[in-house]
């Protein structure tokens, strides 16, 4: 079996760092898909929604490729969170957080160019925030971290600092679960490590 390239349609740098901790050094080819045309209202369908629109906008560039598109956004309560606009929207959006209780929904596709085929799954991970005082809510906003990502934190930043721990994936609520990964390509007839470097 041909084993093609590894794109990546996202910007995002920790999606990438992730699939470089396993060895997977990806094309990196964002999108920039308007993500402000789809409204949905549940969060697992809005991101497995997102992440397909993200890889189909690239793959007519590939040929041979396997393209991976993802989409994270924050759920409390039913409430979709996805990246803060501003400064003052996210010391609100930390504020309505802390002490509080998230579900990180993670969807992501694969695209086989090779083989016509195309998987969609969702991730969900349970987040347990930390009660905040209104000091730290404003120093962690300050960092700018917060204006970078879905939820307003990162877990492999300053972030980890607000979490007092996880129900499931780890690596889902930096961007891309790694087990989902791994079961997907096996899902297309490949294992993980043929796209070692």
């Amino acid at each position: 079996m041909n084993i093609p390239q590894f794109v990546l349609a996202s910007a995002s740098p920790a999606r990438r760092r992730l699939l470089q901790t396993v060895g997977i050094e990806p094309i990196v080819k964002p999108s920039d898909f308007d993500e402000s045309q789809i409204e949905l209202s549940d969060p697992g369908e809005l991101v497995q929604v997102l992440a397909q629109s993200k890889a189909e906008t690239i793959a007519p560039q590939f040929s041979s490729a396997l393209i991976m598109g993802c989409d994270s956004v924050l759920a409390i309560d039913g409430k979709i969170h996805g990246k803060p606009a501003n400064a003052a929207e996210a010391i609100a959006r930390w504020q309505f957080m802390q002490g509080n209780i998230g579900d990180l929904y993670t969807g992501h596709v694969l695209i086989d160019t090779a083989q016509n085929q195309t998987l969609v799954k969702c991730q969900v991970t349970r987040v347990y925030f930390a009660t905040m005082s209104d000091r730290a809510i404003q120093a962690y906003v300050a960092t700018g971290e917060p204006l970078k990502c879905a939820g307003a934190f990162a877990l492999e930043g300053f972030g980890s600092l607000f979490v007092e721990k996880i129900a499931g994936c780890h690596s889902n609520v930096i961007g891309l679960s790694l087990p989902l990964l791994r079961q997907m390509l096996a899902e297309l007839g490949y294992e993980v490590t043929d796209f070692w470097q």
